[in-house]
């Protein structure tokens, strides 16, 4: 099963302002994960709004049948899209998606915002 990281594009942190930024920092800490992401054992994908605007910016790792997590409070810079992905790997290496915390990276500690359980398979 393929884990996906879903990206805000769209989150705006405190300090935006249409008069110094082209653009939502949604949008460079996409660009930023998507090239962590290449050649990697992880799908990437953007939408427009994860509705976690106070925790910008704001990112999920998801599969089907695993826990799925959302995660925030990131600065759009290298080493954190670097350590979304790491982990995502990870999440997509383990059976349930729970990854032991002694395996985390350390640039995701601190930015988890809320885990999901999976969804219930048809029929259930």
């Amino acid at each position: 099963m393929t884990t996906w990281i879903t990206i805000c594009d769209t989150c705006k942190q405190e300090d935006w302002d249409a008069e110094t930024h082209a653009r939502p920092h949604g949008e460079d800490m996409a660009e930023l994960v998507e090239k962590h992401a290449e050649g990697r054992a992880v799908k990437t994908r953007r939408v427009s709004c994860l509705m976690g605007c106070s925790h910008g910016c704001n990112v999920a790792i998801q599969a089907p049948g695993k826990l799925c997590y959302t995660l925030g409070r990131f600065a759009p810079e290298d080493g954190a899209a670097q350590a979304i992905v790491d982990y995502a790997e990870l999440h997509a290496e383990s059976e349930t998606g729970q990854v032991p915390y002694r395996q985390w990276p350390q640039g995701v500690k601190g930015h988890f915002v809320t885990r999901h359980p999976p969804l219930p398979e048809a029929g259930d």
